[in-house]
């Protein structure tokens, strides 16, 4: 009986320790500067400014990946409302998306922030990026997503 309880829970802790699926998934990689950014996406071309294009309000986000103090800085600005949000971190890469995951110390909201988006990531968070076409991109996160492309360079 002690044999047969210690073979179960043996079986229950391996079954429980196993991933929830069964594929493997590739670790992922993070980068902190534009250069590694462009590396890591195999782009050195890879646009750094996109307008958001599925906008309701006639006002496109605008989005500019920079770096800033040794750490990439994605700000989100509406425009003629101002910034929206301005993260700083890394961006790290999955199978199919980059990532911009941030904790509640390295978003700043800015006036043209909803209560809502300052409630649903005050306390950290991530957008998803994910390559649609060449010149297409979406962005999402909790709640929220919209289509973008490239801004024209000047």
């Amino acid at each position: 009986m002690i044999r047969s309880l210690l073979r179960i829970g043996l079986s229950l802790f391996f079954a429980l320790s196993l991933p929830s699926h069964s594929h493997a998934q590739a670790p992922t990689k993070c980068v902190t500067s534009l250069a590694d950014l462009k590396v890591l996406l195999g782009d050195p071309g890879f646009p750094l400014q996109w307008e958001e294009t599925t906008m309701d309000d006639g006002k496109p986000l605008r989005v500019a990946i920079t770096e800033k103090d040794g750490a990439l800085s994605v700000a989100f600005v509406k425009t003629s409302r101002g910034l929206w949000a301005d993260i700083s971190g890394s961006i790290c890469k999955t199978e199919q998306a980059l990532e911009i995951r941030f904790t509640a110390e390295q978003i700043h909201f800015g006036p043209s922030a909803s209560w809502i988006l300052r409630y649903v990531l005050g306390s950290g968070g991530q957008f998803t990026l994910t390559r649609t076409g060449p010149q297409q991109m979406r962005v999402s996160t909790t709640g929220w997503s919209g289509m973008f492309v490239p801004v024209a360079k000047p």
